[in-house]
């Protein structure tokens, strides 16, 4: 099912006598989903994501725009006539009901030529619960369950009514870090099988970007970039979406451009052919530092952490933003933890200069 958000807005009135501005969650949001694609909405809190999935859902009406499921007009539909399913961030089951009636409770509401027998919504629930791996745990009460389990339940629930959409809202944040990687696993396992097209939201990048066809990075209900995962941690088009993708973040660094160089500080880091001079913001990924004893770039080193496959150099420099530098180096290259200064060379492919006013990436060529 495709589905298409056409010019989406979502204002809220203000509230108290000194808010009275309203609040506007969703701006002009304008994206089509493609039929079956798993996508990623990836922003901090508050910057509009679950709001989105409210109206395509129909939780809540926008102020203004369209939604479209295909060719049909779904904007003033129920929610319960638009056949989505949804999973929340908390798990919602019904303490007092076993695995097998939280999964077919939504099926015993149905009515008319839709109504099933007993036998039906059983076998549909099995179907599901198959699906999530949970058709031995049938006879389990919630509190009998993992919490990783307790999601899958959740799934299972949204997925019986075999729904036009599946929307996640935060589905992973009440788990451990080992059972958050295993249940993004399982949810894009699940989406693969199903081809059902599915909205997920998160704050977390790395889940975003490990499991979504495409993310939709936002800010203060902006939408600021669209594309596959990689394209847009590989060229963010501003200083926020650089910001907010990457484990660890992006460095980023007073600097600027004279007479067709690129200045930190009294160092010289890169030629570059086509800046005019001024004043930028340099952004180097962690793991676009080249450890060499002639590089350009010279930091303070602070420590050396050792991570197994790779090393991560923590070191300090007058022009860096961020309190600490993380630079990410292959293990085989040796650092001596006693050093007082590190230099390094740097990818141009991992670096990134912008404006420090509007925070708009300059294309650059290096050389």
């Amino acid at each position: 099912m495709k589905i298409l958000l056409q010019n989406l807005t979502k204002k809220f009135p203000g509230r108290g006598k000194k808010s009275t501005e309203e609040v506007i969650a969703v701006n002009d949001f304008t994206f089509e989903i493609p039929d079956g694609k798993l996508i990623g909405l990836l922003g901090p809190s508050g910057c509009g994501k679950s709001t989105a999935l409210n109206l395509i859902c129909g939780l809540q009406k926008p102020t203004a725009g369209k939604i479209f499921f295909g060719e049909d007009d779904v904007t003033d539909l129920p929610p319960e006539h638009r056949g989505v399913g949804l999973v929340f961030q908390s798990y919602a089951l019904y303490p007092h009901l076993t695995v097998l009636k939280n999964i077919t409770f939504p099926l015993e509401n149905l009515r008319g030529a839709d109504r099933l027998t007993k036998e039906e919504m059983e076998k549909r629930a099995l179907e599901a619960a198959k699906l999530v791996q949970l058709e031995g745990l049938m006879d389990r009460k919630p509190s009998e369950l993992s919490g990783g389990q307790q999601q899958r339940v959740a799934i299972a629930r949204a997925l019986v009514k075999t729904p036009r959409v599946l929307l996640l809202d935060e589905p992973l944040s009440n788990l451990d870090a080992r059972l958050r990687l295993q249940t993004r696993e399982e949810i894009r396992r699940i989406q693969r099988q199903t081809g059902v097209t599915t909205v997920f939201v998160t704050h977390d990048q790395e889940e975003a970007m490990s499991i979504s066809d495409m993310i939709v990075v936002m800010k203060e209900g902006v939408v600021q970039q669209i594309g596959k995962p990689q394209e847009v941690y590989d060229q963010p088009v501003n200083l926020f979406v650089a910001k907010f993708l990457g484990t660890p973040p992006i460095n980023v660094f007073q600097g600027k451009v004279s007479g067709g160089q690129l200045h930190i500080g009294d160092e010289v880091l890169l030629s570059l052919s086509d800046v005019p001079d001024q004043e930028v913001i340099v952004g180097i990924r962690p793991e676009g530092f080249i450890l060499r004893e002639d590089g350009p770039l010279s930091c303070d080193l602070t420590r050396v952490e050792v991570m197994g496959r790779d090393v991560s150099v923590v070191s300090t420099h007058p022009c860096s933003e961020n309190p600490s530098i993380r630079s990410i180096i292959n293990a085989e290259n040796t650092v001596d933890p006693d050093a007082e200064k590190v230099r390094f060379a740097l990818n141009p492919r991992k670096l990134y200069l912008f404006h420090p006013r509007t925070g708009e990436r300059i294309p650059f060529t290096a050389g």
